[in-house]
């Protein structure tokens, strides 16, 4: 994923549906991530840390959705 597309700014202007879609599949990368960490299969270590700042970021925007709507 490109670092443009889940600036919070970006996400910040998509709807729920997408930002639920984004979260799953951030986790289902980190969850394939950590298991090539496990069967040192991993080129680029640093792919994790990004990943759980994406998945920090995308959270992060959907709290301040249902913030909003309360």
């Amino acid at each position: 994923m490109a670092d443009k597309d889940n600036s919070a700014k970006a996400l910040r202007e998509l709807p729920k549906n997408e930002l639920e879609l984004k979260l799953k599949n951030l986790k289902q990368e980190l969850f394939n991530l950590r298991f090539q960490l496990a069967i040192n299969q991993l080129d680029n270590p640093m792919r994790i840390t990004k990943v759980k700042r994406d998945i920090a970021r995308v959270s992060t925007v959907m709290r301040e959705l249902a913030d909003q709507e309360a």
